[in-house]
Formats: C-alpha cells, sequence, structure tokens
C-alpha cells in the first residue's frame, strides 16, 4: 500500500501524483544531475559507479521501457525505482521497499565541527560506509552534492551528505556514525547541516530509510522528518543475452 502526505516543496505545493518525489530518480537525472546522466529516449540512469539506479520517466510506458534495454544493454542487471512490475521479458532477479520522509518540520543549523569532504576523503567515506552500511555508496558519489563529516583526532567518524537533487528537493543520504561513537548526536547535527544547505539554495530536504531500519526511521520521525511514501524498487535483467558482465 503507498502512504502519501501532502507536503510542500521549495514552496511550490505538492498533491499525491504530480511531485517530482514520485518519481525522484527520473526527476533528478531529468533535471539537475542531467550532467550525470546517461541516456535514451525516457530512460536514463546513473554511471554505476556514481549511484546504482536508472529510471523512466513513466514506468506504464513500454516504449521507455523499450529506451532502457537500449540503454543498459541485453541481458543487463538494473536497478530502477519505483516500480511495481517489470513488462514480459525482463526477468526480476531481486527488490525491496523504501521508505521516502519529507523534512516537514526539520530544524536546519549549521554544524561548526563538521567539515567539507570531497574526492581525497573517499577512501576513509568508503571505509566508514562498509564499517556502517548505511546504503548505497560509491566511488563517484561525492559527486552528487555537498557531504559534510566530523571527525576526532583526525580519523572520520560520522558523515551525511546530498544524494538526489530534484527541482525544489534534495536528498540527505549516507548518513552514518562510527559505532564508537554512537550516542553523541553526531547524525543529527550532521543532519541539520546538510540540511541547512538545503535550504539555502530554497530546497526542501527529503530522505529514504529501509523499512526495517527501526533505528534510522525513529531518529528521523524524533528530529522532524515526515513519512511520505513507501516505494518498490526492483532488480532486472533486461531481456536477451550477453556475453557481458552485468552492470551492477
Amino acid at each position: 500500500m503507498t502512504l502519501q502526505t501532502d507536503l510542500h516543496g521549495g514552496g511550490a505545493p505538492v498533491a499525491p501524483g504530480t511531485s517530482p518525489l514520485d518519481n525522484a530518480v527520473w526527476s533528478a537525472l531529468s533535471g539537475p544531475h542531467a550532467h550525470l546522466a546517461e541516456r535514451v529516449g525516457r530512460a536514463a540512469r546513473y554511471p554505476d559507479d556514481v549511484y546504482a539506479y536508472a529510471a523512466l520517466a513513466d514506468p506504464a510506458d513500454p516504449a521507455a521501457w523499450a529506451d532502457l534495454r537500449t540503454l543498459v544493454g541485453p541481458g543487463a542487471t538494473v536497478k530502477i525505482k519505483p516500480v511495481r512490475a517489470a513488462p514480459p521479458g525482463w526477468e526480476v532477479v531481486g527488490g525491496g521497499t523504501g521508505v521516502q520522509f519529507v523534512g516537514t518540520a526539520l530544524r536546519a543549523e549549521p554544524a561548526p565541527e563538521a567539515v567539507r569532504l570531497g574526492p581525497d576523503d573517499v577512501p576513509e567515506m568508503l571505509d566508514l560506509v562498509a564499517r556502517t552500511e548505511p546504503g548505497p555508496f560509491r566511488t563517484r558519489t561525492v559527486e552528487m552534492g555537498t557531504y559534510l563529516g566530523i571527525r576526532h583526532r583526525g580519523r572520520l567518524t560520522a558523515m551525511a551528505g546530498e544524494r538526489l537533487r530534484l527541482p525544489g528537493w534534495t536528498e540527505i543520504s549516507a548518513v552514518c556514525t562510527d559505532p564508537e561513537h554512537r550516542g553523541r548526536g553526531l547524525a543529527t547535527r550532521l543532519i541539520r547541516a546538510v540540511a541547512a544547505g538545503i535550504r539555502e539554495r530554497g530546497d526542501t530536504p527529503f530522505l529514504h530509510a529501509a523499512p526495517g531500519n527501526a533505528n534510522a526511521i525513529r531518529l528521523y520521525e524524533s528530529i522532524g522528518f515526515t513519512e511520505r511514501l513507501r516505494g518498490r524498487t526492483l532488480l532486472l535483467r533486461s531481456p536477451g543475452t550477453t556475453t557481458e558482465p552485468g552492470l551492477l
């Protein structure tokens, strides 16, 4: 069941079924992240080392699926959301559900101790991600937006940043804290600091969580995020065969 809340982003009203958030990956790839997009017609994807997802302008449009097959090639695997089912010829090899939250009552404020993270910090960021598993983060994910971190004695102990960026909205992602430094409010401070930058340019922050991640959901709701919808992600194999390895 899809749950939706009538919310606002970037100062514009959002009615259910009419928001860029309803098809967030496509809204980003066809909008502010178009410079990162690999695109054929009504299908697009991020490079695998940025964010391993694809999207369709309209998941109900057979022509968009044909464009996606052209984009990824035969026998390739691809992650796509939000889709409930794939057309004939596409094989479902995995999937899951994500929960989308919007910062309806989130207090945004800078964190003086936070530092800007960039390409030179990627090895440390990947190490922290490997130890905390906040969700997808690749070698070039840092190019999607601003990432902030907090260090303790020079070591990166917590981070958060921007992932999907769509008209009027920016996603907060990669929220993680080293297990030895949890319970100090580092994640909350970083979320608020990233949100401050998002709001400075007139966007509204949103984020996603796995429905089984009770601790993260509890944190997000306690600091002012409201659940908006639950959407399906599918891992698919495209029609045809190939001798090349899959994309994911």
